[in-house]
């Protein structure tokens, strides 16, 4: 098979996790933009209590994200995710079953202890080459913005058919089936190794919350999932009251995102190519700043332009974030960096969820929606003396016996070499991984050395 191709080992790897990915994406989303409207009448809600619900699987995600981590290095990565789906779909069991508020909240709770997201990269990392890992990792991402504008599209629509209750049974469902492809599709790995990409180091943990760059895109993706979360405890009010029943909501949101999608394909071509990330990064934050207002009016134009302007925005940073994470993390730290960063988006949700609902319970969606707007604007503010970040490349690639041996000399001569910026090699995994400037990179010199020439 040509090298340049995924092996069958790597298809089924993909193709399994990015559906497992997807799944949970669609079990933990479909509910987001039902809850408000379907819990007022609830035992015991209130708009506190409907927000707590919504966001505190977001608070036991971060908790676990790492601790299931580290578990799966040493118990084995099947293990950790058979015993994650097992609590999102005991919870999920819990939530349908409920009779009050506080049923739902402990069922969202174990929900969210299903914390397999770094677990399921790691063995994505396991069962592919090194040169493949890069655009594996990419096919599960767009995995998860699919299934994120399903989830949304579905939700309305399902939810009018059977109820809440009906999602949280359908969730369980779906874990099952997540299960089965665990078992049945994805294969088994010869082994579990760390990989710096991919892998959680706890020693160095505090390094990187401490790096002022990283620290401010771990603040970036904690807000943008903090307004995300908030936001929707109010937008599908705001949409009753306009007209617009349930059950067409659905619609609403499936024409804003993919409005919004196909309106940042250019921006983020111009962040990459066009070497404008941090202007891009401002321009996607001044984009939630304008949009939250126009959802504050409650009038039917602004609200639909509002959400179309929102998602443009939202969908920008969200695939921007991850990429300055990539080029701002130490290579050494990078996997490390992606979990602390996954950590903040979920407790990014979880506040979304109790300071949304906290508000809408002592004033109303207009001055959430202000407030919102008011904390983007501390948030532009912030990132305004983020550096603009070096336009590199990675490189990953299989270390030779001989270089494994006379690793110190074979890292001086590649450090040596015009364009590369930054190595680590791994030696028990006997493996290499390369940061590279391009336009200094002399690629025939590179390539000669890494093949032992």
């Amino acid at each position: 098979m040509s090298r340049d191709a995924l092996t069958t080992t790597e298809l089924r790897a993909v193709t399994g996790l990015a559906g497992l990915y997807g799944l949970r994406m669609l079990g933990l989303f479909m509910v987001l933009p039902v809850m408000p409207l379907l819990l007022e009448n609830f035992p015991g809600a209130t708009p506190l209590a409907i927000g707590l619900a919504i966001g505190i699987y977001g608070l036991t995600q971060a908790m676990l994200q790492l601790p299931f981590g580290w578990l799966s290095d040493k118990l084995g990565r099947k293990p950790l995710i058979y015993a994650g789906l097992a609590l999102f779909a005991l919870g999920s069991l819990v939530a349908a079953a409920a009779d009050s508020m506080l049923g739902l909240i402990l069922g969202r709770a174990l929900q969210g202890m299903g914390a397999i997201a770094s677990v399921l990269m790691a063995l994505l990392a396991d069962l592919t080459r090194d040169e493949k890992r890069t655009q594996a990792m990419a096919s599960v991402g767009i995995s998860i913005g699919l299934a994120f504008i399903a989830a949304m599209a579905l939700g309305p629509w399902l939810a009018s058919c059977i109820g809440l209750s009906g999602l949280f049974w359908m969730t369980a469902l779906l874990s099952g089936v997540g299960m089965l492809i665990v078992w049945r599709w994805v294969p088994d790995p010869l082994r579990s190794t760390k990989h710096l990409d991919a892998g959680i180091q706890p020693a160095r943990i505090k390094s990187v919350i401490l790096q002022p760059q990283l620290l401010r895109l771990d603040a970036s993706i904690l807000v943008l999932h903090l307004l995300l979360t908030a936001v929707f405890i109010a937008v599908p009010g705001l949409l009753v009251q306009a007209g617009w029943d349930l059950y067409l909501h659905g619609w609403i949101y499936l024409g804003s995102m993919l409005l919004g999608f196909f309106a940042m394909i250019p921006l983020i071509i111009i962040a990459e190519k066009g070497q404008k990330m941090k202007a891009m990064l401002l321009l996607g934050i001044g984009l939630l700043a304008l949009a939250l207002p126009m959802l504050g009016t409650g009038a039917v134009f602004w609200l639909l332009f509002g959400l179309w302007v929102f998602f443009i925005g939202f969908n920008l940073l969200e695939a921007s974030l991850p990429s300055l994470i990539s080029k701002q993390a130490p290579m050494a730290a990078k996997g490390t960096a992606m979990g602390v960063y996954s950590t903040s988006q979920f407790l990014g949700a979880f506040l979304g969820g109790l300071l949304g609902g906290w508000v809408m319970q002592r004033w109303d969606a207009e001055l959430l929606l202000w407030g919102a707007t008011l904390l983007v604007g501390l948030w532009w503010l912030l990132m305004l003396s983020f550096a603009a970040p070096r336009h590199l490349s990675s490189r990953v690639f299989s270390l030779h016996p001989a270089q494994v041996q006379d690793a110190a000399g074979f890292k001086e001569k590649l450090l040596g070499l015009p364009g590369v910026v930054e190595v680590e090699l791994m030696l028990e995994e006997a493996t290499g991984y390369l940061k590279l400037d391009r336009k200094e990179l002399d690629e025939e010199a590179l390539d000669s050395l890494i093949a032992g020439n």
